[in-house]
């Protein structure tokens, strides 16, 4: 498929015509939101269901395959936040604490941008190596502790180094991610058949639910774009793309299939709203969260759910011929 087939399959799944529908509804002023204990099960579902997956894939995956490409995303750990620190330093007027916290941002990942991405991989009869949930894992907090180094240079700490780093490993998406990595990697095939109906049948219907809540999230971010400027909202766009160019570039490198790579191009692209708030909010109590928050779920989660999974896959295809 060209990359017009691929944004307008994209455009048209159930996921993310869901995410448009909450975008309208609160554009005109109406109330789709979830209720609390409702979107909490959602993610506590998503965050296990593809954890169970890849440890499964992990299992049956050769050693051999999987060490490159999970030292090549360690090393996206660390650029991607140290090179955000600086291109913001040049593309807005944000100070240093402020910097390192978006730093933290996007050099971490975004979950749902990633389950969309194999959802949308999966349509498309795109194949992908099944570990690619553990380059998730593992690229979910070596970017947040960089980013917070960079910041902490400048910032009034109010919580040490250990809190911080507890708060990130003991997060919820953390703990159940690399939980439900756990529980597949040793229950193994056989024991994964046994909950498939649940986490495989219904994960698609799972997501559309989830993705009409953060469709409405995400518009409430937009009203502070005057606030971010417009430096910052060039960045949230641009940023993700040069990234996402690493990774893809980074995964063929490793050995990865056109879809992993396209999957490890959309984990280096996303920026994170769940494991990297909670960490900043409390390391860097100082730092404005109208800005991080506003660039991570108000610009480049929209953008990378509409514009870049098939940007990205497009990219893969071209790059790995």
């Amino acid at each position: 498929m060209d990359t017009w087939s691929l944004a307008a399959a994209n455009l048209t799944s159930p996921p993310v015509l869901a995410f448009l529908l909450g975008l309208a509804a609160t554009a005109l002023k109406g109330d789709l939101r979830l209720p609390e204990p409702v979107y909490q099960l959602l993610s506590f579902y998503l965050l296990l269901g593809i954890g169970i997956k890849g440890g499964v894939a992990l299992r049956e995956a050769p050693a051999g395959d999987v060490l490159l490409p999970v030292l090549v995303t360690l090393a996206l750990g660390i650029v991607i936040p140290l090179l955000a620190f600086v291109v913001l330093r040049f593309m807005t007027r944000l100070g240093p604490v402020d910097r390192g916290a978006l730093a933290a941002h996007y050099g971490s990942t975004s979950l749902v941008t990633f389950t969309a991405a194999i959802v949308f991989l999966g349509a498309a009869g795109v194949s992908y190596e099944g570990f690619v949930t553990t380059l998730l894992a593992v690229l979910e907090v070596p970017a947040i502790v960089v980013g917070l180094m960079l910041a902490g240079r400048h910032a009034a700490r109010s919580a040490s180094w250990g809190e911080s780093l507890q708060e990130i490993l003991t997060s919820r998406s953390v703990l159940l991610l690399v939980g439900g990595l756990v529980l597949g990697f040793v229950t193994g095939t056989a024991g994964y058949a046994k909950v498939e109906p649940f986490f495989g049948g219904m994960f698609t219907g799972v997501l559309t639910l989830f993705l009409l809540e953060m469709g409405v999230i995400a518009a409430r971010r937009l009203r502070d774009l005057p606030q971010a400027g417009f430096g910052l909202v060039a960045f949230a766009i641009a940023f993700p793309v040069v990234c996402g160019v690493m990774g893809i570039a980074g995964g063929l490198a490793a050995g990865l299939s056109t879809g992993g790579a396209a999957v490890l191009g959309v984990l280096a692209a996303s920026a994170s709203y769940i494991a990297a708030p909670a960490a900043v909010r409390l390391a860097l109590p100082e730092a404005n969260p109208g800005y991080y928050l506003t660039a991570s779920l108000g610009i480049t989660f929209p953008f990378n759910l509409i514009v870049g999974i098939p940007l990205y896959l497009a990219i893969a295809q071209a790059l790995g011929g």
